[in-house]
């Protein structure tokens, strides 16, 4: 059997959830860019701030939480 491996659409539910969170880091990560006035040189400190933003948020949304509680 032949890998598709360059083929998205077959590896579609691949790292969703990781793309998924990727990607909302980087549109607050620009959010916060957007709130210094496109100051450029703080790329790294408003994607770590991104970062810890989603990570202290995400256990009060977790879905496995709401369901264990």
């Amino acid at each position: 059997m032949k890998q598709t491996l360059g083929n998205p659409s077959a590896n579609s539910s691949f790292n969703t959830t990781e793309d998924l969170n990727n990607e909302l880091v980087r549109l607050r990560a620009y959010e916060l860019y957007e709130e210094r006035g496109r100051e450029d040189g703080h790329d790294v400190e408003d994607w770590l701030q991104a970062e810890s933003e989603m990570t202290e948020e995400q256990p009060a949304s977790s879905p496995i939480k709401s369901i264990a509680a």
